[in-house]
């Protein structure tokens, strides 16, 4: 009975420890997080700047993964080369190690205060910036007082058979101890827990620092692990060469210190005899050593990943979304940017649509026809996955940053899938009948029509850099486009009138099928400005409203 009651407390505790280390991550990751992805970003120019920032972006929020996401998220995409990338997966696991530095102290009676001021910054919902703080300092001090805590139930269960059988099991088998921490590691998240809670038995003398140092391995594997399972998968491997790179830059570390591991215990047992000191010291030391020894090689291991990792797009079924990474959607920041990179799919094959279109305005073949209607089917799927794949984020784990931006992304979405429906069920069926009549536009109305798309394509790509930028001067100019498509379809009806008038009988015919043109171009355009300019501008009058409400 006590050892049941000892592992309840033990697993009682162990979750507090894992539910402030998850409060602390997405307090950071909701008050700064867009700030440290752009700052990551900048900082991505060489390798050593990379290492730097890798490492004070994780320290920040107290998560390599989500590091890894970020880093992962911009190699894949082109913008960042894979070097680089690399490097700030070296300084993020070092940087995971900071905070066990701080909390390898005796610092548990800061616990009650950072309780009690992330509660009072935590009611401040007016600021939200300074609400999201205060899960922060509420998360330190759930992580301080779980470690106390379950320092008290070591000290009291210590002596028991059933910790003494675990501990002897642990020792008997120290490669199997490593797997046994790294599969705890990946399931739980959070490789920071994890050695907390191996610090906290070395420090009660229950693990020797074979033991301890061999379990750290097993974290530092674990939290390698996780990004590439749970990340993208599919033919395309050179999405994952940063992960897996990670991967195996951990594997070979571990692998070299497991095999000295007797001597590096003997050595660092002589320099402190502290067990909780002497794992955090092991644990930062390794991620460091292992950084100091890839940093040099990091070049021509890069290329061996891209030579074994090769660029594979699967051009067969372009509906599948490319970039929606199930696992960015723990990282919200990481999500929002990997959907706004899918929706831009959604511009080029829109574009492809109306410049096939305005093709086939004066060409005879029907297959182009079924073609621009199988895009147009494309465009539908990658929408409903960005819908889905937005929709099934966690709300409570979205700032109010997070929520405009996905808004912005699904209205977006939707609105460019609303003007590949207009192609599809309006504009496709008028060319067929052309086809199935043997009908011409005339010279004036073929000039008309064919500017019409051409503007009709430089407001997509205006919409495109609209949605990336939100600027408030695009916005307006986006907008006053609906102007010059109303007076389009004014003058277009005019002169079907006066055609008609005229009595050009066989004109008017085409005259009229370009009337109807006119208008699902419009109303194309409309939806480019109501997806995007519309909703920049209704936040610009938000924000000078709330201005002048605060002078007032």
């Amino acid at each position: 009975m006590p050892v049941i009651i000892a592992l309840i407390a033990l697993a009682g505790h162990i979750a507090l420890l894992l539910w402030g280390t998850r409060m602390v991550q997405t307090g950071i990751q909701r008050a700064f997080g867009p700030s440290l992805r752009s700052f990551l970003g900048h900082a991505l120019s060489n390798r050593f700047k990379a290492f730097i920032a890798g490492m004070g972006v994780t320290a920040v929020l107290q998560s390599s993964t989500a590091t890894g996401l970020m880093a992962t998220g911009f190699a894949a995409g082109g913008l960042v080369d894979l070097v680089p990338a690399l490097a700030v997966m070296l300084g993020a696991n070092v940087g995971s190690t900071l905070i066990v530095q701080v909390l390898s102290f005796n610092v548990a009676a800061a616990s009650p205060a950072l309780i009690l001021i992330g509660v009072l910054m935590f009611r401040r919902v007016q600021n939200p910036q300074v609400h999201d703080l205060g899960r922060v300092f509420i998360g330190i001090g759930f992580m301080l007082l779980a470690l106390h805590q379950l320092l008290v139930v070591l000290e009291e269960y210590a002596d028991t058979p059933g910790f003494a059988y675990v501990l002897n099991a642990i020792a008997k088998a120290p490669a199997l101890s490593l797997l046994l921490a790294a599969i705890l590691t990946w399931a739980a998240h959070s490789s920071v827990a994890v050695v907390l809670l191996i610090m906290s038995l070395a420090g009660q003398g229950l693990l020797d620092p074979y033991q301890a140092f061999a379990l750290t391995l097993g974290a530092n594997l674990g939290t390698a692990i996780n990004p590439v399972v749970e990340g993208q998968s599919g033919a395309d491997l050179s999405a994952r060469r940063v992960p897996i790179g990670n991967l195996l830059t951990r594997m070979v570390g571990i692998a070299l210190t497991f095999l000295f591991l007797d001597q590096i215990a003997a050595a660092m047992t002589a320099l402190d005899g502290n067990g909780a000191r002497m794992v955090a010291n092991f644990h930062t030391a390794f991620n460091l050593i292992v950084a100091v020894v890839f940093m040099p090689v990091l070049t021509p291991f890069a290329n061996a990943l891209v030579k074994y990792m090769p660029r594979r797009i699967d051009e067969s079924d372009p509906g599948n979304p490319r970039y929606l990474d199930p696992s960015a959607k723990e990282t919200p920041i990481v999500a929002l940017q990997a959907a706004a990179r899918e929706v831009l799919r959604l511009v080029d094959i829109l574009e492809d649509m109306l410049a096939g279109t305005k093709i086939a305005m004066a060409s005879t073949d029907r297959k182009a026809l079924s073609s621009l209607r199988k895009q147009d089917t494309v465009l539908d799927r990658l929408n409903t996955a960005i819908k889905y794949y937005l929709t099934s984020i966690d709300p409570d784990e979205l700032s109010d940053a997070d929520k405009q931006r996905l808004e912005e992304i699904l209205i977006f979405s939707t609105g460019l899938e609303h003007a590949g429906d207009v192609l599809d069920q309006n504009v496709l069926p008028h060319l067929a009948k052309r086809l199935r009549r043997g009908m011409k536009f005339s010279k004036p109305a073929k000039r008309e029509l064919d500017d019409l798309f051409d503007r009709l394509a430089t407001n997509l790509r205006t919409a495109a850099a609209l949605f990336m930028s939100q600027d408030e001067r695009m916005a307006r100019m986006l907008a006053e486009e609906k102007v010059i498509f109303r007076k389009s379809e004014r003058e277009g009806t005019r002169a079907h009138f006066e055609r008609l008038r005229q009595g050009d009988l066989a004109s008017a015919e085409s005259s009229s099928l370009h009337l109807d043109l006119l208008r699902d171009l419009k109303l194309i355009n409309s939806h480019l400005v109501a997806a995007t300019a519309y909703p920049v501008l209704e936040q610009q009058g938000e924000l000078l409203q709330s201005r002048i409400s605060a002078r007032g």
